[in-house]
């Protein structure tokens, strides 16, 4: 398989701290691909320093052989990674379909006298976008939601709509953060069934972190473990649903 993403003994020292400590992996083009560990583990950390939200104190970290050490967010999205949030980040006031529309906008190639003056490419360019837009929601089934506030959706629906405006700014690597918090199990299976369905329909690798152990062992064909910041396991869900140390660790021995 060819690897897409590459991270090489990263650290993360906060003052004495180490929330993350020379953590490795690799993630190759259309894998699912868990991260998992208890609360205060790392793995957001982990998450923050992939998508340029923190830069390593320690290790490297490549995406298609370029380095995203010391890049902006918005570089590392335009490189082709995204993100969802734990806690859910929409920009609530706006309407649903302008969530989608402000990631669809990082592609625009219209020029900003075009923009403002309202000429050339502008509307043409618009028109697509918002078809763009409308199709991803109809996958997500809020087309019909289009034009409320996102803040007014129900909590499954805001999940929903995060993952089609990370979709939108059309990623190679998509990195979902907890994306089940708070959903019920229907819910938490139709997203397992989604997941699949995104990784397979926009031919795209995902990266999850996911408290929800029959989703992660369900969906994922690798996963990595975290433990007080460092790896303690990595491999196939069956190796590491009897690895006794992540039991010990994290899953407890009720896990099946």
């Amino acid at each position: 398989m060819e690897e897409l993403l590459k991270v090489n003994d990263i650290s993360m020292v906060f003052g004495g701290l180490r929330a993350v400590s020379n953590f490795t992996m690799e993630i190759n083009k259309g894998e699912l691909v868990g991260l998992i560990g208890p609360n205060g583990a790392g793995k957001t950390t982990a998450f923050n320093m992939l998508t340029g939200v923190y830069e390593p104190t320690e290790g490297t970290i490549t995406f298609e052989g370029n380095l995203v050490n010391g890049k902006k967010p918005y570089q590392v999205t335009a490189m082709g990674m995204a993100r969802t949030f734990q806690n859910i980040r929409l920009f609530s006031e706006l309407s649903v379909i302008d969530n989608v529309k402000i990631a669809y906008n990082m592609h625009v190639k219209y020029s900003l006298p075009e923009a403002v003056a309202r000429f050339g490419r502008y509307f043409s360019e618009e028109e697509e976008i918002i078809n763009k837009a409308l199709s991803l929601l109809k996958i997500f089934k809020l087309d019909d939601k289009a034009y409320e506030q996102a803040k007014n959706l129900p909590y499954g629906e805001q999940r929903r709509l995060e993952i089609a405006r990370a979709l939108a700014t059309e990623p190679k690597l998509l990195l979902l953060d907890e994306p089940a918090a708070g959903m019920n199990p229907q819910e938490t299976h139709e997203l397992m069934e989604m997941i699949r369905w995104i990784r397979d329909e926009f031919k795209l690798s995902i990266l999850l972190i996911e408290h929800d152990m029959s989703l992660v062992m369900n969906v994922c064909e690798r996963i990595y473990v975290l433990e007080y910041g460092c790896c303690i396991a990595q491999g196939l869900p069956e190796e590491i649903k009897s690895n006794k140390r992540v039991i010990e660790a994290y899953l407890g021995e009720e896990v099946s």
